[in-house]
């Protein structure tokens, strides 16, 4: 995996020779799967030569993960561990709330006999692991056929909503993470503010994580079927109780063309592109968006390009920043393992 060029990713220890031949473990935390890999960097990119998924649920501790990747693998004295998480991360410590655990980047890089360790938000582990992607990875939505000189945003919502961004110092574009799925949605019509009073009966403050994420997304149906009244076959009921929820939703709009399913999809895209119009003028990003994570992966195929462009660029004075916007559907995962990696491997000389 090497650098693509068009990303001028901020990596100064890309030019020292120390860094290369260094091995290194890679992990992506999540509350369903946790992803391991063993990395070798050389010449300013990565080889990946393992890499294995763990159920999460299934151990007490990421201690008993990591011990179990390495005794599974048989790996002995790897140099440097990093890690992927979904939360803030402050002074290498974090406590996500969709893990339980408390993790601490020091105890693991002590206790595991590690020459260095570090830890890192999942979505800014991203931004790293996009560098990494080739052209026809990223499925342009809106373009001129590169990412222009300017700030970067990325949305991605999964499992929760993440938003970071990459500052462009004129030169470099530089990762960093932000909080901002836990920011408060907003509703804008009737329906909307019957939405918002259903997610605030539930939640009290309503985040935009509450409906742009795979939970967000069984919000809007339930809303859809509860309050709205919409029909929803018996056999849909049976399928979703016990499938994955986002593919059940997509397999039944497209294959059997269940209008709740479409409405439900129709309305988490125009969500998406309000909320991808907030993040690009907070961060006036004019270089460019990317929107990751599992869900738009899943629905790609269904996404109307030209509706999400429309929808995007309404404002009230900054249509004429946003309409220029390029903007990138990224169709490849685990970007936050091959970036966590990457990131240990090059951020410092």
């Amino acid at each position: 995996m090497i650098l693509n060029p068009k990303f001028p990713l901020y990596l100064p220890g890309v030019e020292n020779s120390n860094n290369d031949n260094v091995t290194i473990i890679g992990a992506s935390l999540r509350e369903d799967i946790t992803i391991l890999g063993y990395f070798v960097s050389s010449n300013g990119g990565l080889e990946i030569k393992i890499q294995n998924e763990y159920s999460t649920k299934d151990y007490a501790s990421f201690s008993d993960i990591l011990k179990k990747f390495i005794q599974d693998n048989q790996l002995e004295n790897v140099k440097r561990l990093s890690m992927a998480v979904p939360g803030p991360v402050i002074d290498g410590k974090s406590s996500p709330a969709r893990l339980g655990w408390d993790l601490n980047i020091e105890e693991y890089t002590r206790d595991f006999g590690f020459e260095k360790g570090d830890m890192l938000n999942d979505l800014e582990a991203s931004a790293y692991g996009m560098a990494l992607l080739e052209d026809n990875d990223l499925d342009p939505i809106y373009t001129s056929g590169h990412l222009e000189k300017g700030n970067v945003a990325i949305l991605a919502p999964g499992n929760g909503l993440g938003e970071a961004g990459y500052f462009f110092d004129g030169k470099y574009l530089r990762p960093f993470a932000t909080e901002g799925g836990h920011s408060e949605f907003s509703p804008r019509t009737n329906v909307e503010v019957e939405f918002y009073q259903f997610l605030n009966n539930i939640y009290g403050i309503v985040s935009w994580e509450s409906v742009l994420s795979k939970t967000g997304l069984f919000n809007i149906y339930r809303f859809l079927r509860d309050v709205k009244r919409h029909p929803e076959p018996e056999w849909l009921a049976e399928r979703i109780s016990g499938g994955n929820f986002v593919q059940e939703i997509y397999k039944a709009a497209v294959e059997e063309d269940v209008l709740i399913c479409k409405i439900a999809l129709d309305t988490f895209i125009e969500f998406l592109a309000r909320e991808a119009n907030n993040l690009v003028l907070k961060l006036k990003a004019t270089g460019g968006l990317l929107i990751s994570g599992d869900i738009p992966q899943t629905i790609r195929e269904y996404i109307d390009k030209g509706k999400f462009y429309d929808k995007f660029k309404i404002s009230d004075k900054m249509e004429e920043m946003l309409k220029s916007t390029p903007i990138y559907l990224v169709k490849q995962n685990h970007t936050a393992l091959k970036g966590a990696a990457l990131y240990t491997a090059y951020y410092q000389n």
